[in-house]
């Protein structure tokens, strides 16, 4: 089982598009078990509590990672602890933020992302 650390960002793009490769992604991988770090926990209550236009993508992303497992980093920024986190343990982080994809591919680490509403890997180089 491979672990996937979730983003804010991630989690609130799979909240408000449809995804349409979401199941065949276990078989191009491996079966993939996705947690959430208790610092984007934190960001999407924030974010889910304002009366920006995020709102309601950040509440659909909060009903998502209820079943998922959580995870505690720490960091002063969610972005920050990612980073660290892949630079120390490896692995995956799903994001569609452009900066984070480009820190976590530096400290070695591979990226889940979307695409023309479909999850792929980005790996490091």
């Amino acid at each position: 089982m491979v672990k996937v650390v979730c983003d804010t960002s991630f989690l609130m793009a799979v909240a408000s598009k449809k995804i349409k490769n979401i199941t065949s992604v276990d078989t191009e991988i491996g079966d993939l078990e996705f947690v959430v770090p208790n610092l984007v926990m934190g960001e999407l209550e924030r974010i889910s509590k304002g009366n920006s236009k995020k709102k309601s993508s950040a509440l659909g992303a909060l009903e998502i990672s209820q079943d998922l497992e959580k995870i505690k980093i720490s960091g002063t920024s969610v972005d920050e602890a990612l980073a660290l986190h892949v630079k120390k343990h490896r692995g995956i982080v799903a994001t569609i933020d452009i900066e984070l994809k480009k820190k976590i591919k530096e400290n070695g680490g591979s990226v889940i992302s979307l695409a023309s509403n479909k999850i792929v890997l980005e790996q490091s180089k």
